[in-house]
């Protein structure tokens, strides 16, 4: 019959038109499959998905992030070429669908199909000759269809090889949230040269705990790269009725919740053939949580998946059989062949176990060749395992555990995912993380972290302008602050202040950086930009692996987005001292830039002898590459005020034309999940967890389409995060509340949109209650999202934004004592009193707990995404529609940042 419409408009580019102006689309398919055919497998599927452009210019992190009009859609893929962009888009919302590639239809009315009376002149229309039907039509059908759809393994596998590396590890860090398996060994079809992605993984970071639990130490993080587990593969030989990925994920289950982290043929769309997967090695990890009820296992154990048979992928097999203490094989049949190969796995440590479906496959045949393998892989009749239709499921899987379970409790190998990509090296496989840039990057880093064996003396020895200096001359400048704006300020005062700035600054320019700071520099000031990126995130983690070992909180502390009781919580003190990062390594180059610069203003420094001038540029690139750069210092809850502006005005400069900003801050007490929920929004890379990141306030910058610029208003959006400067101390506790207010003030006086995440219905920080006090005063009134995370109140769970609005109307005692504080009177005791609270513009969101689950082998609650993305496409229609404060250019911000 003829080809359907569907398959008219898959491609989505402009044909031809014949002489009547129709558009001449079937020549214009048939033209596209000719070319197709001459083409590889891979280039077939990458033509396909249309990622054949990134090849040679990979797909970048910044690519992948800006916003465009799609970030406002809740939108199906309809053709093979939104899958891509479909499955990036869910993965950064923590979207447990992200792997479903089903595609939808929504074609004009003149292309769906039509009745069989009029198919003649459907052909008449598409084809020209009988000659082009039997030419062409049984070709199109290699396309996928809505019924035949992209296999998801042939969809990641395409999007990491056209990826560049960071892109890939950012892909790898989101799967492992959504307890996806994670891609180890990466197939290359048409050459047959594989890569282990060992830098994609250095991001994963994962915590669990150990039995018993709750006790000191009990809870461990660490990077799945360096902690070494049992390993378990699971592997084909040639034909299995039994699906192992099934089986994986059974075993991986608890008892009450079915866990998909493997892909399998028994899923919706599972049963795709795969085109370019074969030979692709997944892992994942069953990690405990410390509960003895909970727990499948007692201690962390890692699972391999080879996708296709052993005898095409013998290397990757070969690679199994060195870093696995137990392979299980599932097959139907033995051949000769296939025994043969495993007859020179002789003298391997590694113990294998075979699942056989015998009735399906040549009975005799097996035996034969199991009783000749028993002696050479040292098995005995307790390694053979059947399954078939009748059996079992759950007591096979209960069998499969105990395996494992027995396996551990014997002397095994403890593999590290390093230790795997060590094997891998000698059996001739790529490996991502050898090449030069990597590697010199990550010698810089060891040179730098090296030193540091005390943190405390290494603060003082190598970062010495954040000391004391540093607090002094922040005191002093908010002295002078707030002396300005006094009806009669004393002038002699001021003059006192100014000189005694001044002095600090001088003491602070007398240093030089230090030898670790120089090294930092260099490796930010390399001119290869991938060297720069990968010395960067060497940093972060080299910078953490040395950090002294920390007490460990609570389990909710760790898994929940916000703490488990109700009663207001004191986060005034952090649980441990902050550790040490790559914002300290920037924050002592912007203390060099501020007190270059004050002595400057002063005259006292010629400004042809500045040494520090291109600080800001440098810092700059970092942020225009996804780095947080910090906004306020959390030592000293101070703006850097000189440097800050030196950030936005070479931003300026960098931008030109495309300059236009919104802010976007979200405030918050720790512990509510404002970091987290920035981060699926956007994709961005704020530290979460309270007590875990810095205590300051960090900006990231996100790039617009410039196909959506004009329509949103604005060429970029600027985040800024609050992290841990509101710590939600009570009114009575003097300056440091104060000092709290003010940082609120500041953050959302610079914004057109500010999140509020609130732990508790009733219990707005009172120092964000007073920033909208005073921000009242001046008219500057961003457009507010109210949001509560993990509601106890099950009442409120099913309620709507604004039918939620009561709960904001409910007087408090820390409403009243800010009120008083403010001296605004007694008439105004909360949010729906003030004059600038619209219900039509604010809205009250209740976003649900992140878990499905008891971490850490929950899965992520499908309905947190959703309402991610739901509040997303609230805040850019907000911007788009104006209900925001007016966007601003750069200029404007530099001067509100100074005015405010």
């Amino acid at each position: 019959g003829p080809i359907t419409s569907w398959q008219i408009e898959a491609e989505e580019v402009e044909a031809n038109r014949d002489g009547r102006g129709n558009l001449c689309r079937w020549h214009y398919c048939s033209e596209r499959l000719n070319e197709a055919r001459e083409r590889s497998r891979l280039q077939e599927m990458l033509f396909l998905l249309g990622l054949e452009t990134y090849q040679t210019q990979k797909l970048s992190l910044q690519d992948a992030l800006q916003i465009s009009s799609d970030s406002m859609k809740n939108w199906a893929p309809q053709t093979p070429k939104d899958l891509p962009w479909n499955f990036l888009r869910k993965l950064q919302a923590l979207n447990a669908e992200a792997r479903n590639t089903t595609m939808v239809l929504d074609l004009p009315l003149d292309t769906r199909p039509v009745e069989k009376e009029s198919q003649m002149e459907e052909e008449i229309i598409y084809w020209d000759t009988a000659e082009d039907i039997s030419a062409d039509i049984y070709s199109f059908s290699e396309l996928p269809t809505p019924d035949t759809p992209v296999n998801p393994l042939d969809l990641l596998c395409a999007l990491l090889l056209s990826s560049d590396s960071f892109l890939q590890q950012e892909i790898v860090s989101k799967m492992s949230l959504c307890q996806f398996a994670l891609p180890l060994i990466l197939p290359d079809p048409e050459n047959h040269y594989h890569t282990f992605l060992l830098w994609a993984m250095r991001g994963t970071v994962r915590t669990w705990g150990s039995q018993p639990p709750r006790v000191v130490g009990s809870f461990r993080e660490d990077s799945m790269v360096l902690s070494r587990a049992p390993a378990f593969a699971f592997v084909r030989m040639e034909v299995s009725s039994n699906s192992k990925s099934q089986l994986l994920n059974d075993v991986l289950s608890p008892s009450h919740r079915q866990q998909d982290c493997f892909w399998h043929r028994d899923l919706n769309l599972g049963t795709n053939p795969r085109e370019i997967a074969d030979g692709l090695v997944e892992i994942s990890w069953f990690l405990p949580s410390g509960r003895e009820d909970l727990d499948i296992f007692p201690e962390p154990m890692a699972f391999l998946n080879l996708r296709g048979d052993i005898g095409s992928h013998w290397l990757q097999f070969k690679l199994l059989t060195e870093i696995s203490s137990a392979i299980f094989i599932l097959t139907d049949n033995i051949s000769k062949k296939e025994y043969k190969l495993l007859s020179s796995m002789k003298g391997s440590a590694t113990k294998y176990y075979f699942i056989l479906s015998p009735y399906r496959g040549k009975r005799n045949t097996n035996l034969r060749f199991l009783n000749r393998l028993i002696p050479v892989l040292k098995m005995d009749h307790s390694h053979v395992l059947v399954k078939v239709s009748s059996t079992d499921s759950v007591g096979f899987v209960r069998r499969v555990r105990a395996i494992v379970a027995h396996v551990t409790r014997s002397p095994c190998r403890r593999v590290s995912v390093e230790d795997m990509a060590n094997a891998a090296r000698k059996l001739g496989l790529k490996v991502d993380e050898d090449c030069e840039e990597c590697q010199r990057a990550k010698d810089r880093m060891e040179r730098i972290t090296r030193k540091i064996k005390d943190l405390d003396a290494y603060r003082r020895d190598e970062l010495r302008l954040q000391g004391e200096l540093w607090r002094k001359a922040a005191q002093v400048e908010k002295e002078l602050c707030q002396i300005q704006w006094a009806s009669d300020p004393p002038e002699k005062y001021r003059a006192e202040l100014r000189h005694r700035l001044l002095e600090l600054r001088m003491q602070q320019n007398d240093h030089d950086p230090s030898w670790g700071v120089q090294e930092f520099i260099s490796g930010i000031s390399s001119p290869s930009l991938g060297e720069k990126q990968y010395f960067l995130k060497w940093m972060e983690w080299g910078l953490a692996r040395v950090t002294q070992p920390r007490p460990r909180p609570s389990p909710e502390m760790i898994f929940t987005l916000r703490p488990k009781h109700c009663g207001a919580v004191d986060f005034s003190e952090p649980f441990w001292p902050e550790p040490l990062g790559v914002e300290h390594f920037l924050r002592e180059m912007g203390q060099f830039y501020e007190a270059e610069s004050c002595l400057v203003e002063a005259g006292k420094l010629p400004a042809g002898q500045r040494r520090f001038a291109h600080f800001p540029g440098l810092a700059l690139e970092l942020l225009l590459k996804g780095l947080p750069l910090e906004l306020i210092d959390g030592n000293t809850l101070s703006p850097p005020l000189r440097w800050v502006t030196g950030l936005l005005k070479e931003l300026h400069v960098r931008l030109e034309r495309r300059s236009r900003l919104v802010v976007l801050s979200a405030l918050g007490m720790p512990g509510t999940g404002k970091s987290t929920l920035l981060n699926t929004m956007f994709g961005l890379r704020f530290v979460t967890g309270r007590g875990r990141g810095p205590r300051g306030a960090f900006m990231q910058l996100i790039k617009v389409a410039e196909s959506f610029s004009q329509d949103l208003g604005c060429d970029h959006i600027l985040v800024i995060d609050s992290g841990g400067l509101i710590a939600g101390v009570r009114t009575e506790a003097g300056e440091r509340f104060e000092r709290e207010a003010s940082l609120a003030t500041l953050i959302m006086g610079l914004s057109n949109v500010t999140v509020v995440s609130l732990a508790e219905t009733r219990n707005i920080p009172p120092a964000i209650l007073h920033a909208f006090l005073r921000l009242e005063k001046t008219g500057h009134m961003p457009n507010y999202q109210f949001v509560y995370q993990n509601l106890h109140d099950v009442s409120a769970l099913g309620s709507k934004p604004r039918e939620r609005r009561q709960l904001l109307d409910q007087p408090s005692d820390v409403g009243r004592a800010t009120v008083q504080m403010e001296k605004q009177g007694d008439g105004i005791q909360t949010l729906a009193d003030l004059a600038f609270w619209d219900p039509e513009k604010q809205h009250i969101w209740h976003i649900p707990g992140l878990w499905h689950g008891v971490p850490p082998m929950a899965a992520v609650n499908l309905a947190y995404s959703e309402a991610i993305f739901e509040l997303k496409r609230c805040l850019l229609e907000n911007i788009r529609n104006g209900l925001s404060n007016q966007n601003k250019n750069i200029q404007q911000l530099i001067e509100l940042v100074r005015r405010l």
